[in-house]
């Protein structure tokens, strides 16, 4: 049951961010193309939301990693 739970807790993670990844750039490019002059700041701004997001699956293998081991 350990292994199963843990499966879940990376597959959920992993979905939700690979989702919000995908909402997050496609609404940046559409906003690049309403508004060329702010692409270079929505640029920067897109990767730290990416940045953050990718810490949710990060965080769901140290989930699946206490679940297995502990």
């Amino acid at each position: 049951m350990q292994y199963i739970a843990a499966a879940i807790a990376i597959f959920g993670a992993s979905i939700g961010a690979a989702y919000g990844n995908g909402q997050v750039i496609s609404k940046t490019i559409e906003s690049m193309t309403r508004q060329p002059e702010m692409a270079g700041q929505l640029r920067t701004t897109m990767f730290i939301g990416v940045g953050m997001i990718e810490a949710v699956p990060i965080l769901g293998v140290v989930v699946a990693l206490l679940l297995i081991f502990i």
